[in-house]
């Protein structure tokens, strides 16, 4: 088994993200007893390494968005949530990468939303580079962070019987990528 090294540096490139290596998901708080944990199942992003600083973009397919129940699934596609009818997509452009002495960097973009652009900072962590058995060349880039949903206009709740909501407005986001260099 190898361990790749953690790194801030990406070799120069452009790079595309493997989908069955990839994966975009969320949490919210339910009642502020359990947290619904999501999935983004069509997902595609690049990576270019060719300037000054890496530049990550990625889309996700709204409608793919899945939390294991179908119930709750229609809802999220309804225009109470991300109206995938008139935002079929949720995209994401970084706009700053800023290494630390740690290990991570600082991810700043612009998130959108439901039709709604909004900056946002992530954290990531770079992995690799590394060679996969095809002798394709990989990085592989974990990002975290969280959004307030209402921000983006994404503000439906329920009151519950004992005061308070049933939603948290705090969404957090976890994204893994495996990039393969391209060309």
């Amino acid at each position: 088994m190898s361990v790749l090294e953690h790194t801030t540096t990406i070799p120069s490139g452009s790079y595309a993200a493997d989908p069955a290596h990839s994966s975009v998901e969320f949490s919210v708080r339910h009642m502020g007893l359990a947290t619904i944990r999501g999935r983004a199942s069509a997902v595609a992003a690049t990576l270019d390494a060719t300037g000054d600083q890496p530049v990550i973009e990625g889309t996700i397919d709204a409608a793919s968005l899945t939390t294991f129940d179908e119930q709750r699934d229609g809802h999220l596609t309804s225009p109470e949530f991300f109206d995938t009818g008139r935002f079929p997509t949720i995209s994401f452009r970084s706009t700053g990468f800023e290494p630390r002495a740690d290990g991570t960097a600082t991810l700043a973009g612009e998130l959108t939303l439901k039709g709604v652009t909004r900056p946002i900072e992530l954290e990531a962590v770079i992995s690799g580079p590394g060679q996969d058995p095809w002798g394709n060349e990989r990085v592989g880039v974990d990002i975290s962070g969280a959004l307030n949903r209402t921000d983006y206009g994404v503000s439906w709740n329920a009151p519950l019987p004992g005061g308070g909501l049933l939603l948290d407005d705090r969404v957090r986001l976890e994204a893994s990528f495996s990039f393969v260099k391209q060309g």
